[in-house]
């Protein structure tokens, strides 16, 4: 009797993703998904509008890296997304080093701080941008604890978080001076929300989980 080999299906059969990123904390986090994907950084102008509201800069951002990836990228789902931190509907950037890290701790210390983190799907197969785009802002609220300098200092120096809105690494050492985080997306704060990332690529027909086929 012919015994039965199983294969899964042709990774050529899925839609070509793209993440439209530089952020190697998006890369990580798109790879938990187990499907495969490229990265194409997007050359676009980060700088937020003048009056232009945080939750405003970080959507069109997002809509922004998605579309001039998109361009370029003929018959492909393309992610793009954007983070900024905002309080007292002040944004707050990444500090770049270690006294712009230490200023900002200092002003978040004891306070609430919220995260908008902008996600945009570009589905490039479709021409309209109604069937083409999806685009979510996901909230993430996070009070820091009330600790004196000498200790965040020390953390700054440990992890030196410096690429990082907000100045912590919530998956790392950083979860250590947080009191609390609200959000209905957990990888939100770490910068690419998967519930919502997952919801928009199912509604592009993108096949999470594939048959496996039996050959001969």
């Amino acid at each position: 009797m012919a015994s039965l080999q199983q294969t899964t299906s042709s990774t050529t059969s899925l839609p070509r993703l793209i993440l439209g990123s530089s952020s190697k904390y998006r890369k990580e986090l798109l790879s938990r998904l187990h499907v495969p994907f490229d990265v194409i950084v997007p050359d676009i102008d980060e700088t937020p509008h003048p009056g232009e509201s945080p939750q405003a800069t970080a959507l069109r951002l997002a809509l922004e890296k998605a579309r001039s990836v998109a361009l370029a990228a003929p018959n492909a789902l393309v992610i793009g997304s954007d983070q900024v931190a905002t309080l007292d509907d002040e944004q707050i950037g990444k500090p770049g080093n270690h006294e712009n890290a230490l200023a900002q701790l200092q002003k978040m210390r004891g306070r609430r701080v919220i995260f908008h983190t902008a996600l945009c799907l570009w589905d490039s197969r479709h021409s309209q941008p109604e069937q083409a785009v999806q685009i979510e802002n996901i909230q993430t609220f996070v009070t820091f604890r009330d600790l004196p300098d000498a200790e965040l200092d020390a953390y700054l120096r440990i992890e030196q978080p410096y690429d990082c809105a907000g100045s912590a690494k919530n998956e790392g050492l950083g979860i250590a001076i947080l009191e609390k985080i609200e959000s209905t997306d957990p990888t939100a704060l770490t910068g690419l929300p998967l519930i919502a990332l997952t919801g928009m690529l199912r509604r592009a027909a993108f096949p999470f989980f594939r048959t496996p086929i039996f050959t001969k």
